[in-house]
Protein backbone atom coordinates (compact mmCIF):
# COMPACT_ATOMS: atom_id res chain seq x y z
CA UNK A 1 0.00 0.00 0.00
CA UNK A 2 1.15 3.60 -0.89
CA UNK A 3 0.28 6.12 2.28
CA UNK A 4 0.47 10.01 1.47
CA UNK A 5 1.04 11.47 4.41
CA UNK A 6 1.72 15.14 5.54
CA UNK A 7 4.59 16.89 7.84
CA UNK A 8 2.41 16.27 10.88
CA UNK A 9 2.28 12.25 10.19
CA UNK A 10 -1.47 12.48 9.26
CA UNK A 11 -2.40 10.33 6.04
CA UNK A 12 -4.31 11.62 3.53
CA UNK A 13 -4.66 9.33 0.90
CA UNK A 14 -3.93 5.38 0.52
CA UNK A 15 -3.33 3.73 -2.99
CA UNK A 16 -3.52 -0.14 -3.28
CA UNK A 17 -1.79 -0.98 -6.26
CA UNK A 18 -2.04 -4.94 -8.18
CA UNK A 19 2.02 -4.87 -8.45
CA UNK A 20 5.17 -2.61 -7.25
CA UNK A 21 4.76 0.86 -6.38
CA UNK A 22 4.44 3.24 -9.92
CA UNK A 23 7.15 5.76 -9.89
CA UNK A 24 9.51 7.73 -12.70
CA UNK A 25 12.32 4.94 -12.30
CA UNK A 26 10.48 1.89 -12.63
CA UNK A 27 8.89 0.65 -15.67
CA UNK A 28 7.76 -2.30 -14.60
CA UNK A 29 5.56 -0.35 -11.73
CA UNK A 30 4.24 2.19 -14.18
CA UNK A 31 2.23 -0.85 -15.90
CA UNK A 32 0.35 -1.48 -11.98
CA UNK A 33 -3.12 -0.55 -11.91
CA UNK A 34 -4.97 0.41 -8.98
CA UNK A 35 -6.58 -1.22 -7.33
CA UNK A 36 -8.50 1.01 -4.55
CA UNK A 37 -7.38 4.78 -3.56
CA UNK A 38 -8.95 5.92 -0.12
CA UNK A 39 -9.21 9.75 0.82
CA UNK A 40 -11.33 10.88 3.34
CA UNK A 41 -14.82 10.10 3.65
CA UNK A 42 -14.98 8.17 -0.11
CA UNK A 43 -12.99 5.04 -2.55
CA UNK A 44 -12.27 4.75 -5.64
CA UNK A 45 -12.29 1.21 -6.82
CA UNK A 46 -11.25 -0.43 -9.87
CA UNK A 47 -12.66 0.29 -13.21
CA UNK A 48 -15.57 -2.80 -13.96
CA UNK A 49 -19.08 -0.36 -14.94
CA UNK A 50 -20.01 0.50 -18.21
CA UNK A 51 -21.76 3.70 -17.79
CA UNK A 52 -23.73 4.66 -20.53
CA UNK A 53 -22.50 8.46 -21.07
CA UNK A 54 -18.56 7.93 -19.55
CA UNK A 55 -17.80 4.46 -20.81
CA UNK A 56 -15.49 2.48 -18.75
CA UNK A 57 -15.84 3.79 -15.06
CA UNK A 58 -14.63 3.14 -11.60
CA UNK A 59 -17.08 3.25 -8.72
CA UNK A 60 -16.35 5.74 -6.04
CA UNK A 61 -18.32 4.36 -2.78
CA UNK A 62 -18.35 5.38 0.80
CA UNK A 63 -16.48 4.55 3.68
CA UNK A 64 -19.45 2.32 4.52
CA UNK A 65 -19.96 0.93 0.98
CA UNK A 66 -22.14 2.78 -0.44
CA UNK A 67 -22.46 3.30 -4.30
CA UNK A 68 -21.74 7.64 -4.65
CA UNK A 69 -20.67 7.97 -7.81
CA UNK A 70 -18.94 6.26 -10.69
CA UNK A 71 -15.45 8.40 -12.16
CA UNK A 72 -14.26 7.22 -15.68
CA UNK A 73 -11.44 4.88 -15.96
CA UNK A 74 -8.06 6.27 -16.51
CA UNK A 75 -4.48 4.79 -15.96
CA UNK A 76 -3.51 6.14 -12.61
CA UNK A 77 0.06 5.04 -13.10
CA UNK A 78 0.50 7.20 -15.81
CA UNK A 79 -2.21 9.69 -16.22
CA UNK A 80 -2.95 11.16 -19.62
CA UNK A 81 -6.54 13.07 -18.77
CA UNK A 82 -8.25 14.29 -16.35
CA UNK A 83 -11.61 11.96 -15.49
CA UNK A 84 -14.65 12.32 -15.59
CA UNK A 85 -16.95 11.91 -12.69
CA UNK A 86 -20.90 11.43 -12.83
CA UNK A 87 -22.33 13.06 -10.06
CA UNK A 88 -19.87 15.07 -8.30
CA UNK A 89 -22.55 16.70 -6.00
CA UNK A 90 -22.77 13.03 -4.48
CA UNK A 91 -19.58 13.53 -2.42
CA UNK A 92 -18.43 14.15 0.73
CA UNK A 93 -17.74 18.00 0.68
CA UNK A 94 -13.82 18.55 -0.64
CA UNK A 95 -13.70 14.51 -1.46
CA UNK A 96 -13.34 15.79 -5.38
CA UNK A 97 -10.52 17.78 -4.35
CA UNK A 98 -8.70 15.05 -2.46
CA UNK A 99 -8.91 12.92 -5.38
CA UNK A 100 -7.58 16.10 -7.83
CA UNK A 101 -4.51 16.75 -5.62
CA UNK A 102 -4.04 12.53 -6.39
CA UNK A 103 -4.21 12.98 -9.40
CA UNK A 104 -1.40 15.89 -10.06
CA UNK A 105 1.20 13.90 -7.62
CA UNK A 106 1.12 10.70 -10.08
CA UNK A 107 1.24 12.62 -13.03
CA UNK A 108 4.21 14.23 -12.25
CA UNK A 109 4.95 17.31 -14.77
CA UNK A 110 2.57 15.98 -17.64
CA UNK A 111 -0.11 17.92 -18.49
CA UNK A 112 -3.41 16.73 -18.47
CA UNK A 113 -6.70 17.53 -20.16
CA UNK A 114 -10.36 17.52 -19.00
CA UNK A 115 -12.41 14.76 -21.24
CA UNK A 116 -16.10 14.97 -20.18
CA UNK A 117 -19.57 16.63 -19.97
CA UNK A 118 -19.20 18.61 -16.68
CA UNK A 119 -16.42 21.72 -17.07
CA UNK A 120 -18.26 23.40 -14.38
CA UNK A 121 -17.01 26.44 -12.77
CA UNK A 122 -16.62 24.21 -9.50
CA UNK A 123 -14.66 21.88 -11.52
CA UNK A 124 -12.51 24.80 -12.87
CA UNK A 125 -11.73 26.01 -9.53
CA UNK A 126 -10.74 22.49 -7.82
CA UNK A 127 -8.29 22.12 -10.51
CA UNK A 128 -6.84 25.56 -9.44
CA UNK A 129 -5.79 24.01 -6.54
CA UNK A 130 -3.72 21.23 -7.57
CA UNK A 131 -2.83 22.39 -11.80
CA UNK A 132 -2.09 25.37 -13.17
CA UNK A 133 -3.86 26.52 -16.62
CA UNK A 134 -3.65 29.81 -19.12
CA UNK A 135 -7.46 28.86 -19.96
CA UNK A 136 -9.79 31.21 -18.33
CA UNK A 137 -12.92 30.02 -16.32
CA UNK A 138 -15.21 30.94 -19.52
CA UNK A 139 -12.98 29.28 -22.18
CA UNK A 140 -13.22 26.21 -20.00
CA UNK A 141 -17.16 26.33 -19.11
CA UNK A 142 -17.81 27.31 -22.55
CA UNK A 143 -20.88 24.91 -23.79
CA UNK A 144 -21.15 23.30 -20.49
CA UNK A 145 -24.60 22.42 -20.61
CA UNK A 146 -24.64 21.17 -24.23
CA UNK A 147 -21.60 18.97 -23.29
CA UNK A 148 -23.89 17.68 -20.35
CA UNK A 149 -27.15 17.10 -22.44
CA UNK A 150 -25.00 15.22 -25.21
CA UNK A 151 -22.62 13.36 -22.75
CA UNK A 152 -19.47 14.86 -24.87
CA UNK A 153 -16.07 12.73 -24.05
CA UNK A 154 -14.49 14.67 -26.55
CA UNK A 155 -10.97 16.18 -24.78
CA UNK A 156 -10.90 19.84 -24.24
CA UNK A 157 -8.01 21.43 -25.66
CA UNK A 158 -6.55 23.01 -22.44
CA UNK A 159 -3.78 22.05 -20.67
CA UNK A 160 -3.12 21.83 -16.92
CA UNK A 161 -0.15 21.34 -15.75
CA UNK A 162 0.14 19.29 -12.38
CA UNK A 163 1.16 21.72 -9.35
CA UNK A 164 0.03 20.18 -6.21
CA UNK A 165 -0.87 21.29 -2.88
CA UNK A 166 0.68 20.55 0.31
CA UNK A 167 -1.82 19.39 3.07
CA UNK A 168 -1.71 20.12 6.78
CA UNK A 169 -3.98 18.79 8.94
CA UNK A 170 -5.29 20.16 11.80
CA UNK A 171 -8.22 19.55 14.59
CA UNK A 172 -11.65 20.20 12.31
CA UNK A 173 -9.88 20.67 9.12
CA UNK A 174 -6.54 20.92 7.14
CA UNK A 175 -4.27 23.70 5.25
CA UNK A 176 -3.40 23.65 2.27
CA UNK A 177 -0.29 25.44 0.92
CA UNK A 178 1.66 26.21 -2.45
CA UNK A 179 2.34 29.60 -2.80
CA UNK A 180 2.12 30.12 0.68
CA UNK A 181 -1.00 29.57 2.90
CA UNK A 182 -3.79 29.37 0.04
CA UNK A 183 -6.13 27.62 1.46
CA UNK A 184 -8.06 26.25 4.64
CA UNK A 185 -10.99 24.55 5.55
CA UNK A 186 -12.90 24.28 8.66
CA UNK A 187 -15.80 22.07 9.28
CA UNK A 188 -15.97 21.28 6.31
CA UNK A 189 -16.28 25.33 4.98
CA UNK A 190 -13.48 26.51 2.58
CA UNK A 191 -11.59 29.71 3.33
CA UNK A 192 -9.43 31.08 0.68
CA UNK A 193 -7.46 34.29 -1.20
CA UNK A 194 -10.10 36.65 -2.01
CA UNK A 195 -13.09 34.27 -1.14
CA UNK A 196 -16.82 35.42 -0.41
CA UNK A 197 -17.99 34.94 2.21
CA UNK A 198 -15.56 32.47 3.77
CA UNK A 199 -12.15 34.31 2.95
CA UNK A 200 -8.28 34.10 4.27
CA UNK A 201 -6.71 37.17 4.94
CA UNK A 202 -2.64 37.40 6.43
CA UNK A 203 -3.52 33.94 8.06
CA UNK A 204 -6.90 34.76 9.61
CA UNK A 205 -9.68 32.62 8.31
CA UNK A 206 -12.57 35.04 8.08
CA UNK A 207 -17.05 35.61 7.14
CA UNK A 208 -17.22 38.33 5.28
CA UNK A 209 -20.50 40.49 4.33
CA UNK A 210 -20.19 43.42 2.22
CA UNK A 211 -16.65 45.42 2.62
CA UNK A 212 -15.98 44.20 6.01
CA UNK A 213 -15.86 41.29 8.06
CA UNK A 214 -18.94 40.01 10.02
CA UNK A 215 -16.81 36.99 12.11
CA UNK A 216 -12.85 35.51 12.90
CA UNK A 217 -12.84 32.16 12.87
CA UNK A 218 -9.26 31.19 13.07
CA UNK A 219 -5.61 32.02 12.77
CA UNK A 220 -3.27 30.19 11.18
CA UNK A 221 0.67 30.18 11.16
CA UNK A 222 2.54 30.60 7.48
CA UNK A 223 3.38 26.78 7.31
CA UNK A 224 -0.48 26.40 7.78
CA UNK A 225 -0.19 25.64 11.81
CA UNK A 226 -3.37 26.68 13.54
CA UNK A 227 -2.67 29.61 16.26
CA UNK A 228 -6.17 30.18 17.57
CA UNK A 229 -9.52 28.70 17.07
CA UNK A 230 -12.01 27.84 15.60
CA UNK A 231 -13.93 30.48 17.31
CA UNK A 232 -18.26 29.72 16.96
CA UNK A 233 -19.88 31.81 14.22
CA UNK A 234 -22.18 34.11 15.98
CA UNK A 235 -25.77 33.45 15.39
CA UNK A 236 -28.10 36.01 12.74
CA UNK A 237 -30.39 37.64 14.41
CA UNK A 238 -31.96 39.72 11.97
CA UNK A 239 -35.76 40.45 11.59
CA UNK A 240 -35.90 39.18 7.84
CA UNK A 241 -35.04 35.36 8.75
CA UNK A 242 -38.24 33.32 7.08
CA UNK A 243 -39.05 36.20 4.58
CA UNK A 244 -39.39 35.15 1.12
CA UNK A 245 -38.92 36.95 -1.88
CA UNK A 246 -41.62 38.91 -3.52
CA UNK A 247 -41.93 37.68 -6.94
CA UNK A 248 -40.83 40.68 -8.68
CA UNK A 249 -37.92 40.85 -6.76
CA UNK A 250 -36.84 37.69 -7.71
CA UNK A 251 -37.20 38.02 -11.10
CA UNK A 252 -35.11 41.06 -11.13
CA UNK A 253 -32.43 38.98 -9.35
CA UNK A 254 -32.98 35.96 -12.24
CA UNK A 255 -31.70 38.52 -14.57
CA UNK A 256 -28.60 39.63 -12.54
CA UNK A 257 -27.55 35.83 -12.01
CA UNK A 258 -28.26 35.07 -15.59
CA UNK A 259 -25.63 37.86 -16.57
CA UNK A 260 -23.21 36.47 -13.73
CA UNK A 261 -23.04 32.96 -14.61
CA UNK A 262 -21.29 31.65 -18.19
CA UNK A 263 -23.74 32.43 -21.07
CA UNK A 264 -24.33 29.16 -21.94
CA UNK A 265 -26.37 28.58 -18.18
CA UNK A 266 -27.98 31.46 -18.72
CA UNK A 267 -30.89 30.72 -19.60
CA UNK A 268 -31.71 27.78 -17.18
CA UNK A 269 -29.67 29.55 -14.42
CA UNK A 270 -32.79 32.82 -14.75
CA UNK A 271 -35.34 30.24 -14.76
CA UNK A 272 -34.10 28.55 -11.72
CA UNK A 273 -33.65 31.48 -9.36
CA UNK A 274 -37.47 33.20 -10.62
CA UNK A 275 -39.93 30.03 -9.95
CA UNK A 276 -38.45 30.42 -6.77
CA UNK A 277 -39.30 30.50 -3.84
CA UNK A 278 -36.21 32.72 -2.10
CA UNK A 279 -35.60 33.28 1.46
CA UNK A 280 -33.54 34.61 4.47
CA UNK A 281 -31.78 32.36 6.36
CA UNK A 282 -29.44 32.51 8.56
CA UNK A 283 -26.54 29.89 6.62
CA UNK A 284 -23.75 30.29 8.87
CA UNK A 285 -20.11 30.82 6.78
CA UNK A 286 -21.97 30.34 3.51
CA UNK A 287 -23.98 33.59 1.63
CA UNK A 288 -25.94 31.09 -0.22
CA UNK A 289 -27.39 27.24 -0.47
CA UNK A 290 -30.14 25.52 -2.72
CA UNK A 291 -33.05 24.40 -0.30
CA UNK A 292 -35.13 21.70 -1.00
CA UNK A 293 -38.06 24.13 -2.58
CA UNK A 294 -35.60 26.58 -3.84
CA UNK A 295 -32.77 28.76 -2.50
CA UNK A 296 -31.62 30.38 0.77
CA UNK A 297 -29.79 33.89 1.09
CA UNK A 298 -27.61 34.93 4.47
CA UNK A 299 -29.96 37.54 5.97
CA UNK A 300 -26.55 39.38 7.24
CA UNK A 301 -26.08 40.20 3.61
CA UNK A 302 -29.43 42.43 4.15
CA UNK A 303 -28.36 43.76 7.02
CA UNK A 304 -24.98 44.98 6.19
CA UNK A 305 -26.05 45.89 2.27
CA UNK A 306 -29.54 47.55 2.51
CA UNK A 307 -28.18 50.83 3.79
CA UNK A 308 -26.37 51.33 0.78
CA UNK A 309 -29.70 50.85 -1.74
CA UNK A 310 -31.63 47.91 -3.44
CA UNK A 311 -29.35 48.11 -6.10
CA UNK A 312 -26.41 47.39 -4.10
CA UNK A 313 -28.33 44.34 -2.33
CA UNK A 314 -29.28 42.90 -5.50
CA UNK A 315 -25.95 42.66 -6.77
CA UNK A 316 -24.92 41.24 -4.22
CA UNK A 317 -26.98 38.39 -3.99
CA UNK A 318 -27.02 37.35 -7.52
CA UNK A 319 -23.12 36.98 -6.79
CA UNK A 320 -23.90 34.87 -3.89
CA UNK A 321 -25.97 33.30 -5.90
CA UNK A 322 -24.12 32.60 -9.14
CA UNK A 323 -22.10 30.31 -8.31
CA UNK A 324 -24.86 27.51 -6.03
CA UNK A 325 -27.15 28.18 -9.07
CA UNK A 326 -24.91 27.37 -11.66
CA UNK A 327 -23.96 24.32 -10.07
CA UNK A 328 -27.38 22.97 -10.07
CA UNK A 329 -28.08 23.80 -13.28
CA UNK A 330 -25.26 21.53 -14.40
CA UNK A 331 -26.07 19.26 -11.86
CA UNK A 332 -30.09 19.47 -13.47
CA UNK A 333 -28.76 18.56 -16.64
CA UNK A 334 -26.59 15.74 -15.98
CA UNK A 335 -29.54 13.90 -13.81
CA UNK A 336 -31.65 14.01 -17.25
CA UNK A 337 -29.05 12.83 -19.20
CA UNK A 338 -28.90 9.76 -16.27
CA UNK A 339 -32.59 9.07 -16.42
CA UNK A 340 -32.64 9.70 -20.32
CA UNK A 341 -29.90 6.53 -20.09
CA UNK A 342 -31.89 4.92 -17.42
CA UNK A 343 -28.83 4.83 -15.26
CA UNK A 344 -28.80 5.62 -11.66
CA UNK A 345 -25.25 7.13 -11.01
Amino acid sequence: MQRITDRTGVAWAELTWDGPVPNAYNAAARSAQLVELRVPGVRVGRATIDHPVLGRCAPITSDHGELLTVISAIDWAAPTEIPAIAAPGRLPAGAGGVILNVLALLAGSRALRYAGPYPTSALYHSLLRSFRTEATEAEFTAGGVDRALRGARDVLPFAFVPAPHERVAFPRGHAELRDGLERVVIDGVAYARGGSPARLVEGRAEIWFGDAPWAEVATFAADGALLEGPHPLPACTSDVIGKEFPAPLREAIAELVAEAVPAPLAAAAAALVARGPIRWADLGARAARRAPDGLELHAALWDRLAPSGLARVALALAEALAPVVATAVVAEAGVALARSNSNPV
